[in-house]
């Protein structure tokens, strides 16, 4: 049971056209957004954040894949179950998610870009100039480093979201590991 009021049509008036939006988008209106709704201000900085970083430059795939290692490691099975369908739709197998899940990917970009964000999580950004080069050595530029940790920054919001208000997950639901 959430520990706030899951709110559509009754939320505020200033949330309203985001939430319509959003139904827009998902086809229905996902449990994370109704909470976050009882806050106008948090819900637009939230949709607005997914809605810049779907127009990055890393791809939705790999924004994906870090949101479920992330979502994995703050044990928040709202946000692992919701990117684990969004990553699949964005053209990830069912194990790549599976291995970003666990931080592991095939793909030498890819596992660099988990590796980081999961360190970033881990160490609370206290990271390393090697940690920075070893992205770089990846292919990654400076733009897309940013990219990244403002990727680790709105999935922290999302899990914290989720836990802390304990939101019923409402996609198929994924097994933390």
């Amino acid at each position: 049971m959430s520990r706030v009021s899951l709110l559509s049509q009754s939320a505020p008036a200033a949330s309203q056209p985001l939430l319509a939006q959003i139904h827009q988008a998902f086809g229905a209106t996902p449990n994370m957004f109704k909470a976050v709704s009882n806050s106008p201000v948090a819900l637009q900085s939230m949709w607005a954040a997914f809605g810049a970083l779907g127009n990055g430059t890393l791809g939705a795939r790999l924004g994906e894949q870090i949101a479920v290692a992330i979502a994995n490691r703050n044990r928040c099975e709202y946000c692992l179950a919701a990117h684990t369908v969004l990553g699949q739709k964005a053209g990830a197998s069912a194990t790549e998610m599976s291995d970003a899940q666990a931080g592991r990917s095939d793909d030498a970009r890819t596992a660099a870009a988990l590796a980081f964000a999961l360190k970033v999580v881990e160490q609370r950004a206290q990271v390393s100039d090697d940690d920075v080069a070893q992205l770089r050595a990846a292919g990654f530029d400076d733009g897309q480093i940013v990219e990244i940790l403002a990727h680790v920054a709105l999935n922290l919001f999302t899990n914290y979201i989720n836990v802390a208000l304990d939101v019923p997950v409402d996609f198929p639901k994924v097994a933390l590991s």
